[in-house]
């Protein structure tokens, strides 16, 4: 039997795990991390097929930084311009000089399109930063401008992205273990218990990561998150298994015999609460958006580890080190849980209540909540948020919408350049008809000079728009522009740029929210199913926690906040899977309990055991979200800690008040849709 081997052969099983962790610690180093958000769209989407295109056709990029040059001459922002343009990872460079000579005195030439590149002595610089190199190109950026100027962009993002995460992490963790590990030291007997909790999960951790070796690259959210994630909801696992091995004891087993029955007791909470998180976080894969699919891979595989660690290493662990567990014995720091439960009882009609009258709106809310689909905002405390506000001050938010359009037809070309000056919120337009002269046979010209707008099959006309990043009126002008180029060239023409990018983002994680949402609720219902052989179980289970989840995402409509919505599609999904274990473990003492004495006195015994557990678990899983929220300047995973942290703790509350008045109202219910319920019958003679 594997209990016994495990138990027979302890020590081989401690050293092959450490073992296994030190070559993960040295996989991880090999494993990349990828910030750029853009890479995560679908190979299809409108903006990566376009992308690939100019790529093939054209050696320059699109503008993804700005550059405010403060109290500079025209000539002095040019020299400016050519320090900018030799900094290593700068690919091209794009001012006031490129769409006019600038000899000619400036009054001459048209004001608005002169105001979008000089005003008021500023110089507002655009320039490309490529791929991998943002870090190192801002950095020589800063140091080039000093701290009186400002720079600003999708590849600043980038590089900030970059620097908090891995400092971030940290953080986040040196807050985190420690409050961890007052958790558990009050929840336990012995003070080093704790430390075996710890490493047996922390392995895990430590395995999942190294494993991503054979991935090559991990996006940076799943980098900021899923190690604590994982720690935070499989933590769970360690607690049933110690605990039931500290009641054997008691019961004054040896403890290689209480381990074995603590083994083969706890198996079962353990396995169906690890395969409801593991079906939920599968659910993530099954995203289009590829960050999601990222984080969800990561996540499954997290599970799969820490219930293996928990199984296997974590018994052989703690009768290898015994011992120290004896002689660091203290009595019990918590008081007794006795009487919580009528307490807690006497609030169901008000709860039930409460919690339907919330319901309907909290569902309504919660998907009527604005959003935002790139980083977010900055705090303004930050280098990056107090530049990007110089910049919007000194000119607004200037974001290039790229086209590019078949080279066949040079009157075609300079009819759309001249119907995209009209539309609204478009500052100016370079292309080869407005920066040159339509009237110029391209031949006549210096490669130099047509090669940022012609290539072998397309011309690539640039509009720069001060509508700002994302938003209605931003996506609004990427459709509008999109529809202007397709009257002229049908699906021949495409649509570039970081608007254009986010508005795809949007597409495709409105698609992928709704139908993730619908499989991870599917996918654990029928674990739920099987699990309790009950129609109305994992109805009244998954209504708690779903319940949980409207009130939690609804809060941002209520406030008026704008949300992040890569962190409101993995939270939807990850509150679901990781708090349905509180509802499962309340559930399946009620049901042992239901079968000797009426639904009242059951749930009674039931939350006077349970409470404590399921406490436990629910203050560790807010604690990680609240922790990442307070920690991290990146507003994505502020985002995914803020709504993890209150979704953690407002299903603890439904799960100790809401759903023991449910399953108390539902109880005849419950009875006649539950095979086999053999629930206690003095109630219904």
């Amino acid at each position: 039997m594997l209990i016994h081997k495990i138990i027979q052969y302890k020590k081989s099983v401690v050293l092959s795990f450490a073992a296994l962790t030190i070559i993960a610690i040295i996989a991880q180093f090999f494993v990349s991390v990828n910030y750029n958000m853009v890479d995560y769209l679908p190979e299809d989407a409108p903006s990566s097929v376009g992308l690939e295109e100019m790529q093939r056709e054209f050696t320059s990029s699109i503008p993804n930084t700005n550059v405010l040059i403060r109290d500079v001459t025209v000539q002095e922002a040019i020299d400016y311009k050519e320090q900018l343009g030799e900094i290593t990872g700068v690919t091209d460079v794009t001012w006031l000089d490129d769409i006019m000579d600038t000899r000619i005195p400036l009054e001459m030439a048209d004001e608005a399109m002169i105001e979008s590149y000089y005003k008021d002595g500023q110089a507002l610089i655009s320039l490309t930063i490529e791929t991998g190199a943002e870090v190192e190109a801002t950095d020589a950026i800063y140091e080039l401008i000093g701290e009186d100027n400002a720079v600003a962009g999708e590849a600043v993002n980038t590089a900030t992205s970059q620097n908090m995460t891995s400092s971030e992490t940290i953080y986040a963790a040196a807050l985190l273990v420690p409050i961890i590990i007052i958790i558990l030291v009050l929840s336990t007997n012995s003070w080093v218990e704790p430390i075996f909790f710890l490493t047996a999960i922390g392995v895990s951790i430590l395995i999942n990561l190294g494993t991503n070796i054979f991935l090559g690259e991990i996006s940076f959210v799943t980098q900021s998150v899923a190690p604590i994630l994982q720690l935070a909801v499989s933590l769970d696992y360690a607690v049933f298994l110690l605990h039931r091995f500290s009641d054997e004891l008691k019961l004054g087993h040896s403890p290689e015999k209480a381990m074995a029955i603590a083994m083969k007791a706890s198996f079962p909470v353990i396995f169906v609460s690890a395969l409801t998180t593991f079906f939920g976080f599968m659910s993530l894969m099954l995203m289009d958006f590829g960050v999601g699919a990222d984080l969800g891979l990561n996540l499954v595989k997290g599970i799969v580890f820490s219930f293996l660690s928990v199984v296997i290493f974590l018994p052989a662990l703690t009768l290898y080190g015994y011992k120290w567990i004896e002689k660091t014995q203290h009595k019990s720091l918590v008081p007794s849980f006795k009487g919580v439960g009528a307490a807690l009882l006497k609030w169901r009609i008000p709860a039930l209540i409460l919690v339907f009258i919330l319901l309907v709106p909290s569902f309504l809310a919660q998907s009527s909540t604005s959003f935002t689909y790139g980083l977010g905002d900055l705090p303004e405390d930050t280098r990056t948020g107090q530049d990007i506000k110089a910049i919007d001050e000194a000119f607004g938010q200037s974001t290039p919408i790229v086209l590019l359009v078949p080279n066949d037809d040079v009157a075609k070309e300079d009819q759309l350049a001249l119907e995209l000056e009209q539309l609204p919120y478009v500052d100016s337009v370079m292309s080869y008809t407005t920066a040159v002269d339509s009237a110029i046979p391209i031949d006549f010209l210096d490669e130099s000079i047509t090669n940022e707008f012609r290539s072998d099959n397309y011309s690539r006309i640039m509009a720069f728009t001060k509508a700002g990043v994302e938003g209605d009126i931003p996506f609004q002008l990427v459709e509008q522009t999109r529809e202007l180029a397709a009257s002229y060239y049908g699906d021949d023409a495409y649509t570039l740029g970081e608007s254009v990018t986010l508005y795809d983002m949007k597409v495709t994680i409105s698609k992928d929210n709704q139908f993730v949402n619908i499989m991870t609720i599917i996918t654990i219902a029928i674990v739920l199913l099987l699990t309790f052989r009950s129609v109305s179980i994992p109805i009244i289970l998954l209504l708690t926690i779903q319940a949980a989840v409207w009130i939690n995402l609804s809060v941002p409509y209520f406030t008026n906040d704008s949300l992040v919505f890569v962190g409101y599609l993995i939270v939807s999904t990850v509150q679901l899977a990781a708090t349905i274990d509180y509802a499962i473990l309340l559930m399946e003492t009620y049901k042992h309990h239901r079968e000797k004495m009426n639904a009242f006195e059951a749930m009674k015994k039931a939350l006077d055991e349970k409470l404590f557990s399921i406490m436990i678990s629910a203050v560790i899983l807010s604690s990680v979200g609240f922790i990442l929220w307070f920690t991290s300047t990146n507003p994505t995973v502020s985002a995914i800690g803020l709504l993890l942290g209150r979704g953690a703790a407002l299903a603890f509350v439904l799960v100790i008040v809401f759903l023991p008045a449910l399953l108390i109202v539902c109880d005849r219910f419950v009875k006649k849709t539950t095979y086999r319920s053999n629930f206690y019958e003095e109630e219904d003679k």
